[in-house]
């Protein structure tokens, strides 16, 4: 059996691989890793990040975006979300968003992995799933990123704010509030 046909045994469908990984099984992991990327094994995700897809009746599968998260980072301690979920929310944003925000302890800028566009953000707190208390405060705190009218929303955010949690939405707000979002939402949680 050839070093190639080697490694290939230690790779498992639908997993994403670092070259560092793939360096315990290859003493010539990047020849080796060109020869994988150009007979269609695996794909370059970015620079050091590959990717061995699963075939589904569809086709071949991308990669979960938590694991590819997960895999670049070297890390699982991160909260991955869009501006999209605002949406939700019920205070007027309605715009759709092609990126995806991950708070972390790490990375800061945008990446394209596999495609899509991750804007990373070093944050020294977040929560460990998102909520939808969390998803007001978070709003408020991106505000100026968002194409909607931001007095409308504000003004739509202080009338969603009234019926929430009040309790749960004052420890969202004091563990993640900007000093903006802080003067916003305040007077509200206080009357």
């Amino acid at each position: 059996m050839n070093k190639l046909q080697e490694l290939k045994k230690h790779l498992r469908r639908g997993k994403v691989y670092r070259r560092a990984d793939l360096s315990k099984w290859s003493k010539s992991v990047d020849r080796h890793l060109d020869e994988l990327v150009s007979e269609g094994t695996l794909q370059k995700l970015s620079q050091g990040l590959y990717f061995y897809p699963e075939v589904t009746a569809f086709g071949e599968a991308p990669p979960e975006e938590e694991v590819l998260v997960r895999s670049f980072l070297k890390d699982s301690r991160f909260l991955l979300t869009s501006f999209n979920a605002y949406n939700a929310l019920g205070v007027g944003t309605t715009q759709l968003y092609n990126q995806k925000m991950v708070y972390n302890h790490k990375r800061h800028g945008d990446f394209v992995l596999g495609g899509k566009t991750f804007s990373f953000r070093v944050k020294p707190h977040f929560p460990n799933k998102v909520t939808k208390e969390f998803l007001l405060v978070d709003l408020l705190n991106n505000l100026e990123q968002l194409a909607e009218d931001p007095k409308e929303v504000v003004s739509n955010v202080r009338f969603r704010a009234k019926t929430m949690d009040q309790k749960k939405l004052k420890k969202v707000l004091l563990d993640y509030g900007s000093s903006k979002t802080k003067r916003i939402l305040e007077p509200i949680l206080s009357s």
